[in-house]
């Protein structure tokens, strides 16, 4: 008997090729094999890659292929997607922020994200993503729907369809869910001044306190002027120096 194939690393590699032909097409993941050592299954997965019998899209991620009448099977781009935005912090952003937010219907035609890191594995995201990389590190402490929010006041609210009333009210609702303008006050200070200066606007027709307030407004400079987008139709806009308000 080979003695490989009843060492513990042989009869670990044995049970992971066993696992993955029954799987069919599919990712795998290092961590689908938590039960078995850590050592041995990376190994065993390392090696069924170089025999090509399954195909490494990323540290400890991994995809079993299928023949097809039209060549090899390839991973769903949504489920390799969001298994990369798991594994690090990464949020939607340009359209797909708008679209999450509700203020577009338009899906975007490739990937558009943000993250805190320096990069995102192009095998998840998709080899024509459009990431904006080292984003605040304060974004790590967000919510996806928070990020957006961020994001579409980075961007004047130039990637939604709605018009300025209807955006200004849904930003509006938006920032007056529970706790959440509490948390973008937290993220506030590593913002762009206009996002923070649009942030004090936004607080102001929600009637925030004095405090929150003056801490906003006490980070910009009084003499500089900032490019609202959309959103310098608000009538709280000229108190937060907004361009093109009186």
């Amino acid at each position: 008997m080979d003695s490989k194939a009843t060492s513990p690393t042989g009869r670990t590699a044995t049970l992971i090729r066993q696992r993955i032909e029954r799987g069919g097409d599919r990712l795998w993941r290092l961590d689908d094999f938590r039960d078995l050592s850590f050592t041995a299954a990376a190994q065993a997965l390392s090696r069924l890659a170089r025999q090509g019998a399954i195909e490494r899209l990323s540290k400890g991620i991994y995809y079993r292929t299928r023949q097809t009448a039209f060549g090899k099977s390839r991973p769903n781009p949504a489920a390799i997607r969001k298994l990369a935005t798991s594994r690090k912090n990464a949020f939607p952003s340009g359209i797909a922020a708008a679209s999450h937010l509700g203020f577009t219907t338009q899906n975007p035609r490739r990937a558009e994200l943000a993250t805190t890191a320096l990069s995102l594995p192009r095998k998840l995201v998709g080899e024509d993503a459009l990431i904006h990389t080292r984003r605040p590190e304060a974004w790590s402490r967000l919510t996806a729907t928070d990020a957006a929010i961020l994001d579409f006041l980075r961007n004047g609210g130039k990637t939604g369809e709605l018009s300025a009333k209807e955006t200004i009210e849904r930003m509006r609702m938006l920032l007056s869910e529970p706790d959440r303008y509490e948390r973008l006050l937290g993220a506030a200070h590593t913002e762009p001044p206009r996002v923070r200066a649009m942030l004090g606007a936004f607080g102001e027709l929600l009637r925030r306190s004095d405090e929150e307030l003056r801490r906003l407004r006490e980070s910009l400079n009084p003499l500089s002027r900032f490019d609202f987008g959309i959103f310098a139709a608000m009538p709280t806009a000229k108190n937060w120096q907004a361009k093109g308000t009186r």
